[in-house]
């Protein structure tokens, strides 16, 4: 065993970047499963992830219209980022913003995930689960949407965007039955709030 001694935190912190320790143990060790746990990706993004660095903390919007900028150059497509939502003409209270719109049959939703989120999404190229019902509302609200480029960005990364492409055709039934649910549970807030408002 070695016995390392640090000076302060900052060093120590660093140190413990892209190693498992007693803290994490938990969320690395596989037992009954042969999915990676989220520990695993961590230690892969701090291995490859550019440090923090104070010039490069762009946030919120900034980032997103920055991946935004990328996507469109890397596509060669136009996209708008104006601020819009949209809605179901035969529901208004069903609606979507989406952060870049490319036409009425192609959108882009655009997710600037932790640098473990954003290697697990690359490696498995997957759409973390958490962001199923986002996609879904954007074929349930606009019934023209054939394709939504479900990008990815993380500037700290070596491969810091990249994108998921979802069809109407591989949701299939499932835009159909999300649609069925909302409605019915609009009908549902409607009848509770008539009660309660007259």
């Amino acid at each position: 065993m070695k016995t390392i001694s640090f000076t302060d935190e900052k060093t120590w912190l660093e140190f413990r970047r892209g190693k498992i320790t007693g803290t994490r143990l938990k969320d690395v060790v596989l037992k009954r499963t042969k999915k990676p746990k989220i520990g695993f990706y961590e230690i892969i993004a701090e291995s490859v992830a550019i440090p923090v660095n104070e010039n490069m903390m762009l946030r919120g919007k900034e980032l997103e219209e920055f991946a935004i900028k990328e996507f469109a150059k890397k596509t060669k497509k136009e996209v708008s980022n104006e601020l819009v939502i949209w809605q179901r003409e035969d529901n208004e209270k069903i609606a979507i913003s989406p952060d870049g719109v490319i036409s009425k049959t192609e959108a882009v939703e655009v997710k600037c995930l932790g640098h473990a989120r954003h290697i697990e999404a690359l490696l498995t190229q997957t759409i973390p689960n958490e962001y199923h019902y986002q996609v879904l509302q954007y074929f349930v609200v606009n019934d023209d949407l054939e394709k939504l480029y479900f990008v990815f960005y993380d500037p700290q990364v070596t491969k810091d965007l990249f994108w998921i492409e979802v069809t109407r055709e591989e949701l299939g039934d499932e835009i159909k039955e999300c649609l069925e649910l909302e409605v019915e549970t609009l009908k549902k807030i409607d009848e509770i709030t008539n009660k309660l408002t007259f």
